[in-house]
């Protein structure tokens, strides 16, 4: 592998008051797995907008070299003609679609004018199959996980035969067994001649399947060097330009007498009747805890969360909640706010942001009402309060008026979080709470999580990353199947018996 196929040569990008990259350059051989990292903000995204064609060539300085020729892309389908196939972090799929018609779509199979369903289902066929991959491709995307919907938009990408495949958190969603499966089929594809850029946090995946890693900072190259020649530390002081000593921040905190209760919840399945969502769900959150809910996906525990919440994904056919020893029957989210629960969910920018609002507006927006007098905004009392959260979360953006949707990911959940904590919540619900941020992020938003353990608020957190799960929480619920299969504490709560209980 010593053939460069790309070349990004100085690349320089400036948006308005903010310069995104400085003479950044980064190649990629001809075979090699490449991994890019760094903390939100660092510039990945940005570079990769520039190489997808995003940014056309005259909105920045630097040069791209593809194949030894020097390449001016001016869209993304010059970028796609070129061999280059970009998979984004959020899923392009269109749910209303089968598998096959989304794997064709914008380059369906005609005969005579006319859409040759039969074949493309039988091409898309063989291109899963090929794939190992377990899907039936008539199936609407619908009804497929968010782990099957991953593995389709890289059978998506690998049906164009690009040379360069850009990955972009690609196992954010996927299960243990997904995510083993998946870099076992990109370390065949890199085999088979086929260059591919890999983003992620997780620093595991990065060592196992990366023959080099680039380190980005600031929107400047900090480093690039072998895999081998990096460790866990070295990688995180290079990204986060200091020592991170404690991933996770330890708190000696008391935990106080049962501040929520639930029993025997049961919910029922949306469309089968015959089968539950959740069966006979019963625990206690004391004040000042952090409980951890695992599992494997689709084993119930976002779904849990939202039915706590007071948005059940089925028909809740029994069972009681209490808060403070008060049975509680919330009806709607708005009821569950009013009484004192905040809710994170895992997916920010669909139900957690309004992204064409600024942080200020995403930050009081749930609690409005207590900003207005006969019916209007008392403003500055609204940015004050916001200004303050602002400043605590150390969300990095120029002002409160900075559009939402121009933050890194990991800026963006804090906004998130800025918008329950504008008023001390009872009762914190957090759902994939650091899912695509980086490991600087992380640690704030633990050391977040700990400062409001010690003021007595009750946490539960849903995480699909064992680690994490192990080192914020002080007893662990395992879910399988709709139900809390183990409990565990103190010193059982390991990697080993949380995937016992969750398999």
């Amino acid at each position: 592998m010593t053939e460069p196929i790309l070349i990004m040569q100085d690349i320089v990008k400036d948006f308005p008051g903010v310069r995104a990259l400085d003479k950044v350059s980064f190649d990629v051989l001809k075979g090699e797995i490449h991994a890019l990292v760094g903390e939100n903000g660092a510039g990945k995204s940005t570079l990769m907008k520039i190489l997808s064609g995003v940014y056309p060539h005259h909105s920045f300085s630097g040069s791209l070299t593809l194949n030894g020729k020097i390449v001016e892309f001016n869209s993304t389908k010059d970028s796609e003609k070129a061999g280059i196939a970009i998979i984004h972090q959020e899923l392009t799929l269109a749910n209303n679609l089968s598998v096959a018609e989304n794997i064709f779509l914008g380059d369906e199979i005609c005969k005579f004018g006319f859409v040759n369903y039969s074949l493309m289902v039988s091409e898309a066929q063989k291109l899963i199959d090929n794939l190992q991959l377990d899907i039936d491709v008539r199936m609407e995307i619908a009804e497929l996980g968010i782990g099957k919907q991953q593995l389709v938009e890289i059978a998506k990408a690998l049906k164009k035969e690009s040379s360069i495949l850009v990955l972009d958190e690609p196992t954010a969603a996927l299960t243990e067994n997904e995510t083993a499966h998946l870099l076992k089929l990109l370390k065949e594809l890199s085999a088979k001649g086929k260059s591919i850029i890999y983003i992620s946090h997780k620093i595991e995946e990065v060592f196992e399947i990366s023959n080099r890693i680039t380190v980005l900072r600031d929107g400047q190259t900090v480093k690039t060097d072998l895999s081998s020649n990096w460790n866990r530390q070295s990688l995180i002081n290079a990204m986060v330009g200091r020592e991170l000593s404690d991933m996770f921040p330890k708190v000696q905190s008391e935990i106080g007498e049962v501040l929520f209760e639930v029993e025997n919840i049961n919910v029922k399945h949306p469309q089968i009747e015959s089968k539950n969502i959740l069966s006979d769900i019963s625990f206690k959150l004391r004040k000042g805890e952090t409980l951890g809910i695992a599992g494997l996906i689709g084993s119930g525990r976002t779904e849990l969360l939202s039915t706590i919440f007071g948005a059940p994904p089925g028909l809740r056919t029994s069972g009681k909640i209490k808060l403070e020893g008060e049975e509680i029957n919330f009806q709607n989210p708005r009821q569950t706010i009013s009484g004192g629960l905040a809710f994170v969910s895992e997916d920010r920018k669909n139900s957690g942001l309004v992204l064409g609002l600024n942080i200020k507006e995403n930050i009081s927006i749930v609690h409005l009402n207590d900003f207005c007098k006969f019916g209007f905004i008392n403003e500055i009392k609204e940015i004050l309060k916001c200004d303050k959260l602002f400043d605590q979360l150390d969300i990095r953006a120029s002002s409160i008026n900075v559009l939402v949707e121009t933050l890194s990911g990991g800026n963006q959940q804090k906004a998130v979080l800025g918008k329950w904590l504008i008023k001390q919540p009872k009762v914190l619900l957090l759902d994939e709470p650091t899912r695509g941020i980086d490991v600087g992020a992380k640690v704030e938003i633990y050391n977040l999580i700990n400062k409001l353990k010690l003021n007595g608020v009750g946490i539960i957190v849903v995480s699909s990353e064992l680690p994490e799960i192990i080192g914020i929480c002080d007893r662990v619920l395992v879910m399988k199947e709709g139900k809390i299969n183990a409990e565990l504490e103190g010193g059982s709560i390991t990697q080993e018996k949380i995937m016992e209980n969750a398999a």
